[in-house]
C-alpha cells in the first residue's frame, strides 16, 4: 500500500474509516453505560464486531488482489512470494509488536500478572487452536490475518512447482474455494467438541480463534477474483449487490432475534453460517465502496481516519479503555463525567494513532516501499 493519496482508492479508505469507527462506536458504550445491557446496546456493540469482519473482508480482498496479479503475471518463484511476505510483515509487524511492548509495560507498571505464555504472542499463536488470554485483546485478530497471509500463498507456491501450466485464475478460485471447505472441516471437530453457556463463551472459544476464522480472509480472496474476472458485470449491477448485502444482514440479525438464536441454543447456525452470512453480506458492499468518487468534503477525514486505523484498533481498548476503567469507577461516575471520559478517550485514541502513524508507521511504510518495491 503506498503512502501517497493520488495512489489511494478512495472507497477503500472509506471501508477501513468506516471499520474502525464501528469499533470505537461499540467501545463507547462501555463508557457511558458500563455495566448495563439492552437490544440498543447490544447492537451497538455487535457493530464492533461487524468492524473486524470489514476489515478481514477488506485484507482480504486487497491481498487477494495482489496475489491474484502475482499469479497471473507467472511471478511464481519463491523470491516474489518473500517479498510478498516481506511487505506485509513491515505493513503489520512493526505496529503490532510496538503496542504488545507497550501493553506490557502498562501491565508492569500497574502491578498486573503478565500471561504465562506472554512468548506465544510474538508468534501470533496465543489464540491459534484455543481462547486467546484476557490481555492484548486486539491480537487476536492479528493472528487469524498473520495465518492467513501465510496458508494460501504456501499452497499457491507448492501447487505452482507441481505444475506450472495451470491457468492462474482458475488455480487461484478452486485453491481458494478448497481452503474454505477444509476449513469449515475442522469446524466440525468444534461443533461435536464444544458446549458453550452465551454468546460471550462462544465469542471467545471460536469467534477469536485462528483456525475458525481464516475463511473471513479468504472470503475476500474470492471478491477480488470476482472483481478481476468480471468488473463489468459488477459495476453494472452494483446497486443489486448493495440491495442483496443490506437485506442479507437485516434479514439475518431479525431472524436471531425473532426466533432468539443464541450460541448455546444452536451451535450449528453459529458454527457453520452466520459468520460466513456476515461476511457475504459485507463483500456484496464492496462495488459501490470501490467506485466511490474522492470529489467531497469529507475526503480529508476520511483519509486521516483510514491512514491512522490500523494504529488507533491497536491502541482504543487495551491501552487506552481498559486504563480509564481501572482509574475510574465508571458505574458511579456522572453523567457528565462519563460524556467528559468520553471525549478524553476519543481524542487520546486520535492523538496517540496519529502519533504512532506520522512517526513510527510511516516512515517504516517508506522504507518497506524502497528496499521492497511491489
Amino acid at each position: 500500500m503506498q503512502n501517497k493519496s493520488v495512489s489511494r482508492i478512495f472507497g477503500l479508505d472509506c471501508v477501513r474509516a468506516l471499520a474502525i469507527t464501528l469499533v470505537i462506536l461499540s467501545h463507547c458504550s462501555f463508557l457511558l453505560f458500563p455495566g448495563e445491557t439492552s437490544l440498543f446496546l447490544d447492537s451497538v456493540r455487535l457493530m464492533g464486531a461487524i468492524g473486524v469482519d470489514l476489515f478481514f473482508v477488506l485484507s482480504g480482498y486487497l491481498i487477494g488482489g495482489i496475489l491474484l496479479k502475482q499469479l497471473i503475471d507467472k511471478k511464481t518463484s519463491w523470491s516474489f512470494f518473500l517479498n510478498f511476505w516481506k511487505r506485509r510483515w513491515f505493513r503489520t509487524l512493526p505496529n503490532y509488536f510496538l503496542v504488545l511492548i507497550l501493553n506490557i509495560l502498562l501491565f508492569l507498571i500497574i502491578g498486573h500478572s503478565l500471561p504465562k505464555d506472554i512468548f506465544l504472542y510474538y508468534l501470533f499463536f496465543q489464540n491459534f487452536a484455543w481462547k486467546h488470554p484476557n490481555f492484548f485483546t486486539e491480537a487476536w485478530s492479528l493472528s487469524v490475518e498473520e495465518y492467513a497471509y501465510l496458508l494460501l500463498p504456501i499452497i499457491f507456491y507448492i501447487g505452482m512447482i507441481i505444475n506450472k501450466k495451470w491457468k492462474a485464475t482458475k488455480f487461484f478460485l478452486w485453491v481458494t474455494i478448497s481452503t474454505i471447505v477444509a476449513l469449515a472441516l475442522i469446524k466440525l471437530e468444534y461443533f461435536f467438541n464444544n458446549e458453550v453457556s452465551s454468546y460471550k463463551d462462544w465469542s471467545t472459544s471460536f469467534r477469536k480463534v485462528v483456525i475458525y476464522r481464516l475463511d473471513s480472509i479468504y472470503y475476500g480472496f474470492l471478491a477480488a477474483y470476482c472483481v478481476k474476472l468480471y468488473p463489468e458485470f459488477i459495476s453494472r449491477n452494483k446497486k443489486g449487490f448493495l440491495v442483496f448485502g443490506l437485506c442479507l444482514f437485516a434479514v439475518l440479525h431479525i431472524f436471531i432475534y425473532m426466533f432468539n438464536l443464541l450460541p448455546q441454543n444452536n451451535m450449528f447456525f453459529y458454527t457453520f453460517f452466520y459468520l460466513q452470512l456476515i461476511c457475504i453480506s459485507l463483500i456484496a458492499l464492496f462495488p459501490n465502496f470501490i467506485e466511490l468518487k474522492s470529489q467531497t468534503p469529507f475526503k480529508s477525514i476520511v483519509l486521516f481516519v483510514s491512514t491512522r486505523s490500523y494504529a488507533m484498533y491497536l491502541v482504543n481498548y487495551s491501552l487506552i479503555l481498559l486504563s480509564l476503567q481501572r482509574v475510574f469507577d465508571l458505574e458511579e461516575t456522572s453523567v457528565l463525567s462519563k460524556v467528559g471520559l468520553l471525549f478524553f478517550f476519543l481524542g487520546i485514541c486520535i492523538i496517540i494513532s496519529n502519533l504512532i502513524y506520522v512517526y513510527f508507521e510511516k516512515p517504516i511504510l517508506k522504507y518497506r516501499d524502497t528496499k521492497f518495491p511491489r
